[in-house]
């Protein structure tokens, strides 16, 4: 008997939401820390109304119950009259699949099907309030307009689920319900295969978060990957206007994916947010990174990019208050000299940096775009990708060193491959940017804008341009020249590897 009292019992959501990558089930402990940022006594109303427009475990709608049930308790004293209010007045969802729909009305009502005598709460039909309806993408010139999904990937029968997601594939999302909700909550889907090079995938999550706020709730949270920090593709308008919604109240964030949800990996972490209609001030972020957690009051959009570490801030502010010019408008857009990461070498021609396998072979004078004119200048070459595989941004980053960066000399291109960090009239001049480049210090500048593996132009917008490159840089040098105390130097030391350090 007391190994049935002390044995492990794990609730069935909790093992769901380690499962895979295919759909990402929210822990119901993340599901209540989301719902520990509302007013808790919406719970005791009996009027507030609930909606997940993205039901994949019923997470969200069961825990919702539970505080439903024991807050409205003096109010409703018997327990299925209370029941029956809460189920059929306060809780609604929007399944994404035929699928999730079953596996959350069985969360909530305990039964795939609530007209059944197996509902704690009997309806008429056999979907209660968890709807789901399947809905066809609308093409136009090869693409959904509303999601952007690729027609020949999602143009399906019958047999296969369409993913052209309710909430998002309206004009009118209001009419789904006919009704106006206090709260909407929820884990959206995150992205649809975009048909690309590779693994190409565009997020949709924005689609929900931009509907959700249409309905005009009086309260909005969702939990989405951290990647809109910096925008990227499809959500550049989308960041502008998150950082600028002064109706953010509170926002947590994640660097390592695996904190939030531990059977998925996926870079740049996650973040969840509480939106309040009638709320307009400064954010409380609170970070957790490494087990560590901070928190401070700040606008989000205080710089164009958001810096999503607190203790950061302060830095960032200090080293860049006293420059006009950055490493953004020195550095190179991708494809410096108009090759794709794909162009095949050629047997003459201009010596050309292909990807670090095939080394320097040559590409054809007439495919060459030397518009920016670095073909004659001497240039320091770094991997659009230098962190590739590396998803848990918690432990310390690296980016670059002399084994994935190049110095090319007066004469040569690259592929897609590389972006041109910085181009001179002399040798001497690109070995003394390129220590600049290598230092800790500066390292740590871009890691305030990186959310992915991949680092470009716009990932330098912190670290300044010093216009004139003489001698070797340091992090002492630069520690002197930036007037860093020792507190911030060990804060920048423990977030970025040392060169040579772990294969570097």
């Amino acid at each position: 008997m007391s190994n049935l009292i002390t044995g492990y019992n794990p609730d069935v959501l909790s093992c769901l939401a380690n499962l895979s990558n295919d759909e990402v089930f929210t822990p119901p402990e993340v599901a209540n820390a989301m719902l520990d940022m509302l007013p808790q006594e919406l719970f005791s109303d009996p009027n507030t109304k609930f909606l997940d427009p993205a039901c994949k475990s019923g997470v969200f709608l069961r825990e919702i119950a539970k505080r439903l049930i024991e807050g409205l308790a003096d109010q409703i004293p018997d327990l299925q009259e209370r029941i029956d209010h809460i189920f059929h007045e306060q809780l609604y969802g929007i399944a994404i699949t035929e699928l999730t729909s079953l596996l959350s009305r069985r969360s909530l009502y305990c039964t795939k099907y609530p007209n059944s005598v197996y509902s704690v709460s009997k309806f008429d039909d056999q979907s209660g309030n968890i709807r789901y309806k399947r809905i066809q993408h609308r093409w136009k010139d090869g693409k959904c307009i509303f999601c952007g999904a690729p027609e020949k990937e999602y143009s399906r029968g019958d047999d296969l689920e369409t993913h052209a997601y309710e909430l998002i594939h309206t004009t009118k999302p209001e009419d789904i319900f006919m009704m106006k909700f206090d709260v909407i909550i929820s884990n959206p889907p995150y992205q649809l295969n975009d048909s690309g090079a590779g693994k190409s995938a565009k997020p949709i999550y924005q689609h929900f978060v931009e509907q959700a706020k249409k309905l005009n709730p009086r309260y909005l949270s969702m939990i989405i990957p951290s990647r809109w920090f910096s925008g990227g593709k499809g959500l550049v308008g989308f960041r502008q206007d998150m950082l600028s919604d002064r109706r953010i109240r509170n926002l947590v964030d994640y660097e390592n994916f695996k904190e939030v949800f531990p059977g998925v990996d996926l870079a740049g972490g996650a973040c969840y947010f509480l939106w309040d209609r009638d709320y307009e001030g400064p954010c409380t972020v609170t970070n957790f990174s490494a087990k560590r957690e901070s928190s401070a009051v700040r606008y989000l959009d205080e710089y164009d990019t958001f810096i999503r570490q607190n203790l950061a801030v302060g830095i960032v502010k200090k080293i860049t208050n006293g420059y006009d010019y950055f490493l953004s408008e020195r550095v190179s857009s991708r494809k410096p000299f108009g090759l794709p990461t794909n162009y095949e070498p050629k047997s003459q021609g201009i010596p050309c940096h292909f990807i670090q396998r095939i080394g320097l072979k040559y590409a054809d004078n007439k495919d060459v775009d030397d518009s920016k004119g670095y073909l004659d200048k001497w240039k320091l070459l770094v991997p659009k990708a230098p962190i590739a595989g590396q998803t848990d941004f918690t432990k310390p980053v690296g980016f670059y060193y002399d084994g994935n960066t190049r110095i090319a000399n007066p004469g040569e291109c690259c592929t897609e491959s590389w972006i041109v960090a910085g181009s001179f009239n002399t040798k001497e001049e690109v070995l003394s940017y390129k220590s600049y480049i290598f230092t800790k210090c500066v390292r740590f500048l871009l890691l305030q804008t990186v959310v992915s593996q991949d680092v470009t132009r716009k990932n330098y917008c912190f670290v300044p341009d010093l216009r004139v490159y003489k001698g070797e840089y340091t992090d002492s040098v630069l520690r002197k020249m930036w007037d860093l105390s020792e507190e911030e130097w060990e804060y920048i030391d423990s977030r970025i590897t040392t060169i040579n350090e772990d294969g570097e």
